[in-house]
């Protein structure tokens, strides 16, 4: 999913135009900004600056922007203290992005695939698609049968106008130049599928597909083959909402409840970590509801997937995000859920340290080409 900028109307493509020099991933959380830079020569990419920058409380929540003012300014603040390329990508995921998979027949030209992917939409999205902006990319198909014709399968993507426009003002308030507007779920299956790949034959398609999570504020979900979104949906069964139990209970600010969150962790008894014993158990309370939602969710994510016709068999689970470095954490998810969890980095991160790595990710994978 690709818009670019400056345009009188906003338009969704799933790719861009070449540009020289380098592009910023931009990933918002409630507390704080991640952005990476990435510049690419001859087929290879390479990091060539990164930043954090803490958002105060209210800036940004559950994936939507609540005081775009103090976005803009923490922006400013963020580029005038790192040599951070101004072009910049931004990556959604919230309640008001759709996505579903069309099985649809064959059609070799694209104004007419457009309309047919446009009239079935109708009756998929649960949005006026007047209101939205509508983007489609082909990712499999079935070949004919006799009396048949070939069909494909076709991701489709609805995000509401408004929400998106919310995003993009802001950021050219601040200086920058939006160059393009991601999902956050395309943009961690960039960052990850060489590493989250199912073992398959040179040139072959994998067989299976790989279910990604990244846990942070909030949880993005999405199945995919090789780099090909199959299916995906983003869950408020994230840190913030741990993080948002365990300040109301203790009375904290959410920047110290996350900081406990990552102190506590799942890992270490808790009669070995200090600190107020209560605040430590209540951590360690919110931590454990937070992964029992957070299997919930993707259970009934996978059932929801596995429904779908055509549906290939998850063969591979990886965990990234801020939530994959909390200790024990993926562990605890693992054991619970039954099944292998693999917890992967970008191999464009190599060298930075497990948190900045976990917290850039999506960042990086914004950054890329697609």
């Amino acid at each position: 999913m690709r818009m670019s900028f400056p345009k009188p109307t906003l338009r969704l493509q799933l790719t861009r135009n070449s540009k020289k020099g380098g592009v910023t991933g931009l990933d918002f959380e409630a507390g704080s900004i991640a952005a990476t830079e990435v510049e690419g020569s001859n087929g290879s990419t390479r990091v060539t600056a990164s930043a954090i920058q803490v958002l105060e409380p209210g800036t940004f929540h559950e994936g939507e922007i609540l005081d775009p003012d103090r976005l803009s300014a923490a922006l400013k603040t963020l580029f005038a203290e790192n040599k951070l390329s101004k072009h910049v990508r931004l990556g959604v995921g919230n309640q008001r992005v759709v996505v579903r998979t069309l099985r649809l027949p064959a059609i070799e030209d694209p104004k007419e695939m457009e309309a047919a992917v446009r009239f079935q939409a109708q009756e998929q999205m649960p949005m006026p698609l007047d209101q939205a902006v509508l983007e489609h990319q082909v990712v499999g198909g079935v070949p004919a049968e006799e009396g048949s014709v070939p069909q494909v399968d076709v991701v489709v993507v609805a995000a509401r106008r408004d929400m998106v426009t919310s995003f993009v003002e802001p950021v050219q308030r601040a200086g920058l130049q939006p160059v393009g507007v991601d999902l956050s779920a395309f943009a961690m299956i960039r960052a990850l599928a060489d590493t989250g790949s199912v073992s398959s034959e040179p040139g072959e398609r994998p067989a299976e597909a790989v279910l990604y999570c990244n846990v942070g504020d909030v949880t993005n979900l999405a199945v995919a083959r090789g780099r090909s979104c199959l299916f995906t949906r983003v869950s408020q069964a994230g840190l913030e909402a741990m993080a948002e139990r365990l300040a109301a209970s203790r009375s904290l600010s959410a920047e110290h409840a996350a900081q406990w969150l990552s102190f506590v962790g799942l890992e270490r008894p808790l009669a070995e970590l200090d600190g107020d014993p209560e605040v430590v158990a209540e951590a360690r309370a919110a931590l454990e509801e937070g992964v029992s939602t957070l299997l919930d969710e993707l259970r009934l994510s996978l059932d929801y997937y596995g429904a779908q016709e055509g549906a290939l068999p998850v063969g591979r689970i990886v965990l990234s995000g801020p939530g994959s470095a909390i200790p024990g954490f993926a562990q605890r998810m693992e054991e619970d859920l039954g099944a292998a969890i693999a917890v992967s980095r970008p191999s464009g991160l190599e060298g930075f340290d497990e948190e900045a790595a976990a917290r850039l990710t999506l960042s990086y994978g914004l950054a890329l080409e697609s």
